[in-house]
């Protein structure tokens, strides 16, 4: 009989993917349901990058490809590193990966030993602390809460420190609450790492394009260059260019740290696929009017988003930042019953009735390390985000 191994017991399958899962069986049924819960642009990927991947098909572009990617997609994501973030990378201190995600692991896994400790800020990604576990390691949780319009603070990094402290994971714009840290705000935490040379930087950027309101975006391996040879700056061509089926992240970073993230993703998957490869090195090298228009189209629906969920009783909505989430607080619901008699205790009995009894797809605050929220993502059409929210306020109202 199958037993799965012991660095399992303690990690479970992601919430958003369990929801984005019950939510295909649940259509497949018949059911219609308003999907809210998956991160994934509803746009197309831009013509150019498709057109890039068909002619690499076509010219035999379909061989293994480099372990560490193509030297011309290393060469793009070197010049985009440049144009757009300040920094310079040499080509041995860039490697692509099967997005985003597989990066950070690989980083995790090539470099967290036993009993290190990450510090996670709390609401983050719900990955984070799982690749941790996975690695042996102790995810340090630090609170970042909506008074602080759920940013990191300075001093709560300082606390947090430790001398088994291996990683800091740093994620602006934020994943589920939209939050920007602003240039100020990233010295003060750059202050606060150069005090501790033992610490290492992971900093997730792959929503750095889509900030609303003029909100500035910044690397924290720029804001503080004393920092870029212990920093790993992560991206991906998924976000910003509706790319997230061509499965292509990318890093740079110390060179050292470079090679055993190659070496560990050696042993896992191999490269990343050759016409994906193609296709990235066209939208980044390519025209980029089209994400300034998909930031105005997502601004618009987070405002629409905003203002329909503060209609609704028991909840109070954050404006965020950036990225294509909003990380509502439902206090005002708990402790309530359903119409369908259901008593709501915590957010995720509350995302459950909504999916059961609304069929409204979102995720649950705890997932991401804070309650009582709830994420929902914008990124769909706005029909379904009407919709939605209507149900969601049908849903608050008929609350007892």
């Amino acid at each position: 009989m199958f037993e799965p191994a012991e660095r399992l017991k303690s990690v479970k399958v992601s919430a958003s993917a369990a929801m984005t899962r019950k939510v295909r069986e649940m259509r497949a049924q018949g059911i219609k349901i308003v999907g809210l819960s998956s991160g994934e642009p509803d746009f197309r990927t831009p013509a150019h990058a498709i057109e890039a991947a068909h002619k690499a098909a076509l010219a035999g572009d379909t061989k293994y490809p480099a372990q560490d990617g193509t030297r011309a997609l290393k060469e793009a994501v070197q010049r985009k590193f440049r144009r757009e973030n300040g920094l310079d990378y040499a080509l041995d201190e860039i490697m692509v990966s099967n997005g985003s995600k597989q990066i950070m692991f690989g980083a995790t896994m090539a470099s967290v030993n036993a009993g290190d400790e990450v510090i996670i800020p709390a609401p983050g990604w719900i990955s984070y602390a799982d690749q941790v576990k996975l690695a042996g390691g102790v995810p340090v949780s630090v609170s970042c809460p909506e008074n602080n319009h759920f940013k990191l603070r300075a001093t709560d990094l300082e606390a947090a420190i430790t001398p088994r402290t291996k990683w800091v994971v740093l994620n602006f714009p934020n994943n589920p609450t939209g939050a920007i840290c602003s240039r100020t705000e990233m010295r003060q935490l750059a202050d606060v790492l150069l005090e501790h040379p033992h610490v290492l930087v992971m900093a997730d950027e792959i929503y750095e394009h889509l900030t609303y309101d003029g909100k500035e975006f910044c690397s924290i391996a720029e804001v503080e260059p004393g920092l870029k040879d212990r920093t790993l700056t992560v991206n991906g061509a998924s976000k910003a260019y509706a790319m997230t089926g061509w499965r292509v992240g990318y890093a740079g970073g110390p060179k050292a740290m470079i090679a055993a993230m190659i070496n560990m993703q050696g042993q896992a998957t191999g490269g990343v696929s050759t016409v994906g490869q193609a296709a990235a090195v066209a939208a980044l090298d390519g025209p980029q009017e089209l994400i300034r228009e998909r930031v105005a189209d997502y601004q618009n629906r987070r405002d629409l988003v905003v203002g329909w969920l503060r209609e609704a009783i028991g909840i109070t909505c954050h404006t965020p930042e950036g990225a294509f989430y909003v990380f509502p607080n439902i206090a005002g619901c708990i402790g309530k019953t359903t119409r369908a008699g259901r008593r709501i205790e915590s957010d995720t009995d509350f995302v459950t009735a909504l999916l059961e009894e609304c069929r409204v797809a979102t995720v649950q605050g705890a997932a991401y390390g804070m309650s009582p929220y709830f994420r929902i993502s914008y990124a769909t059409d706005i029909e379904s985000l009407r919709e939605g929210c209507k149900r969601i306020g049908e849903f608050c109202a008929d609350l007892r």
